[in-house]
């Protein structure tokens, strides 16, 4: 008999508040994650694919019944910081069930040791399907094997070694399990199968103490064989072998000395890290085993995506701990997934697909700088040529389209920001000195970081703002500048506010402290120094565990003030990464870092997960928001992992662990840029009267050139330059203007004139770095 009540509510995810997350060392293909106390989203075949939403518990009897997610009385602990096997204790004062989570090994199971104890009370197992990433469209049917759920391509089935009493399948809100306990305090519905709809499953367990085994496969047949053969191997096997693949591998976690509390910390972290990586595809590492929000809506990508620029910061943190293969290994992974003309996509599952089609310039710059990073401490090897090849495209891609970015590191606005100009200009310098590039293209790179290098304030600095009156101040580099404006006179609009429009001058970010970790500016710079002075007055949050950052002023990402979740507006709270990066700013400083790395660790869930954000205002007890804890946002965040194993490293040794030599030993002293690169997408408004213009375009053109009002009209053929590009070098002094160069374009394509002039001021040389 099929369920009533088809299709059922709209499906959402569970909470993304999770307590751990695990996978097995081996063959096996699912990863899991755990939250309030039960059992999660489960993924598989890949780390990119949700197929469930939750698989939790009902006890019930005598009259008595409740759902240990929401009774929510539960510790969490695990055999060690580096070993995901999460044992979770439910204590309530009619019973205490114990489960032991862990995935099999050789199979596509996870499996799920139970034991109730209380005197007439019965355990049921309450499963919700979301095959292939959506609860739509799931087909859930009571099997003589156990309870199976399929759709087209993906099927899972969930067997118990001691059976099932009795099970039943019915519609999310209307006939599942949970509604007939809600409705009638038992279990009284028996219906065969709900076809076609955002479905779960019911089954009484038939006795107090046994395994689960939950396994996936393109067919129910397949499911329930490799469900049927874990049971019969039985938990311990699989325990042993689980807990072996993990002790090995935690062997080679590289803490060098720290005390207990650090090293746990690191460890766990690289746990979580490890637990982000794919196995059919390795290198993949996917942001995060979670959906913001979930409990929400029916995300089809949440933040289980690979991302590359977290994906690099993960990659990082793995060689900061000793694990140099998983970073090899995100290389290679890299190297195959970059687009042909050199950037990556913004996202994308692990098998490569696209999911969101954005482009972000530091997403093409930080895959270079891992390449040098493994160069620099001889672990390139074999990888160097394709290493050389998708260097030089990606720097192609750099130099011919930067500075300017079409999204900054937050997936909001396009223009000029000090982050990713930090990482372009770093690894235009780090392919050249690392010796990716011809001879050409390095001589390009070199000049076009240094000229963006020396031009860094003059776009993203903004001077003598009534911010800047308010907290005495000269002036501050702001988050991003606008195209085509400055930073002084541009306006941004707020992607998650509606758009509302904010001075670019008034918009602070820590963007800016990417300017001291690459090594382009001193930590003592008085700019540095003032941007810091307001970031910490408007930014900071002090909150009971210490000092957390939101990423920028008037930021709409995170609950609304009333607690209720994100829905495309709501307020930005802060986040613990940041706090690493204003630690790590710390430590360069000479300051003492611990307050910033405590406050992330204080922010840990019970099973040390670190989140994107934490709650920052007055606690909100009915929705779980207490100020320091996490919100819904993502949890556990790669990213917010990575930076906390990066600020430790960097406290043991004395330096930031993604900083180059080469980078940093380059602008160690003020250095003048050899020529002023202008480009439509950043062109310039004054050129030093003793300098060089540099006219670029990526076809050639003739430049039409004159002076002072377009007096001494002149025509330059362009010349070829590195990476492609084509331009005029024009020794500023020898074309006899007195104020001004006026110019426009002819290309030799159809696109023929280019239809406006361009007029920049000569001005006096100006000393290296001057704001």
């Amino acid at each position: 008999m099929n369920a009533p009540g088809w299709p059922g509510l709209s499906p959402t995810w569970a909470s993304s508040d999770k307590d751990a997350v695990g996978t097995a060392l081996g063959p096996g293909r699912v990863w899991y994650t755990v939250g309030h106390g039960v059992l999660d989203e489960v993924y598989w075949p890949s780390c990119s694919t949700p197929q469930i939403r939750d698989l939790g518990f009902i006890v019930a009897g005598d009259g008595f019944w409740a759902e240990v997610k929401r009774v929510g009385e539960y510790a969490l602990s695990t055999p060690a910081p580096d070993v995901p096997l999460p044992t979770i204790v439910h204590r309530h004062e009619r019973y205490r069930l114990e489960l032991d989570v862990l995935a099999d090994p050789l199979r596509d199971v996870v499996l799920v040791r139970y034991r109730l104890e209380g005197k007439g009370l019965r355990l049921y197992a309450l499963l919700a399907p979301h095959l292939d990433g959506s609860g739509h469209g799931n087909s859930a049917e009571v099997q003589p094997h156990g309870l199976a759920a399929t759709k087209p391509g993906a099927a899972l089935l969930l067997a118990a070694d001691r059976g099932f009493s009795r099970a039943s399948a019915g519609y999310v809100g209307v006939s599942d399990g949970w509604q007939d306990f809600h409705q009638n305090g038992e279990m009284s519905w028996h219906y065969d199968a709900a076809p076609n709809g955002n479905v779960a499953l019911l089954g009484e367990l038939a006795s107090g103490e046994g395994v689960l085994a939950l396994g996936f496969a393109d067919t129910v047949e397949g499911a329930r064989t490799l469900a049927l053969s874990s049971l019969a191997c039985g938990f311990e096997a699989a325990r042993e072998a689980f807990v072996a693949g993990w002790r090995r591998w935690a062997g080679h976690v590289d803490c060098g000395g720290l005390d207990p509390v650090l090293e746990q910390a690191v460890r766990r972290a690289a746990m979580v890290l490890k637990c982000h990586g794919d196995r059919d595809f390795p290198g993949a590492m996917v942001a995060s085993l979670s959906v913001p929000w979930g409990n929400t809506r029916d995300d089809p990508g949440g933040y289980h995506l690979v991302w590359p620029r977290d994906a690099v910061e993960s990659g990082f943190a793995m060689l900061a701990c000793g694990h140099h293969p998983e970073a090899r290994a995100l290389l290679a992974y890299l190297i195959a997934t970059q687009q042909p003309d050199g950037h990556w996509l913004q996202n994308f599952y692990a098998d490569g697909r696209p999911y969101w089609g954005g482009v972000q310039l530091d997403e093409a710059a930080l895959p270079v700088l891992l390449a040098a990073r493994l160069d620099e401490l001889g672990e390139l090897g074999d990888l160097r040529p394709e290493a050389t090849t998708m260097v030089r495209r990606a720097l192609r891609f750099v130099a011919r389209t930067g500075p300017f970015s079409a999204q900054d590191r937050w997936e909001e606005n396009p223009g000029i920001n000090p982050f990713t100009l930090a990482v372009a200009i770093a690894a235009l310098v780090a392919g050249a000195a690392h010796g990716f590039l011809d001879e050409a293209d390095t001589a390009h790179a070199l000049s076009l970081a240094d000229d963006w290098n020396a031009r860094v304030e003059s776009w993203t600095w903004a001077r003598d703002t009534e911010l800047d009156r308010r907290h005495g101040t000269r002036g501050h580099y702001v988050r991003i500048a606008p195209p085509g404006q400055t930073a002084q006179d541009g306006d941004v609009a707020l992607r998650n506010r509606g758009r509302e429009c904010i001075a670019a001058s008034d918009l602070l970010g820590l963007e800016y402290l990417y300017l001291v970790r690459m090594g382009l500016r001193a930590p003592d710079d008085p700019r540095i120094r003032d941007t810091t002075r307001l970031v910490d007055a408007v930014l900071r949050m002090d909150l009971p565990a210490g000092p957390y950052y939101r990423r920028y002023n008037e930021d709409g990402y995170g609950e609304h003030d009333d607690g209720s979740a994100f829905d495309g507006t709501g307020t930005g709270r802060a986040w613990p990464l940041l706090s690493g990066e204003r630690g790590l700013y710390a430590l360069l400083a000479g300051k003492d870092p611990k307050p910033y790395l405590d406050a992330i660790l204080a922010s840990a869930s019970a099973g040390g997960m670190l989140p994107e954000q934490v709650w920052d205002a007055a606690p909100i007890p009915e929705r779980n928001l207490v100020p320091g804890r996490p919100s819904g946002s993502a949890m556990p965040l790669a990213w917010a992992h990575a930076e906390l194993v990066k600020l430790i490293a960097a406290i043991r040794l004395g330096r930031p662990v993604d900083r180059l030599r080469a980078v940093a030993d380059r602008y160690a002293a003020p250095r003048a840029p050899a020529a002023t690169h202008w480009r439509e997408q950043a062109p310039c408004r004054t050129v030093e009267r003793a300098g060089v213009l540099l006219v670029e375009a990526d076809t050639p053109f003739v430049l039409h050139l004159g002076c002072d009002g377009w007096k001494r009209v002149d025509d330059h053929a362009s010349q070829p330059l590195g990476f492609g590009l084509h331009g005029v070098r024009l020794p500023v002094a020898a074309l006899g203007a007195q104020r001004t160069l006026e110019f426009t374009r002819r290309f030799l394509d159809a696109r023929g004139w280019e239809g406006r002039d361009w007029s920049l001021l000569l001005t006096p040389l100006a000393a290296p770095r001057d704001a």
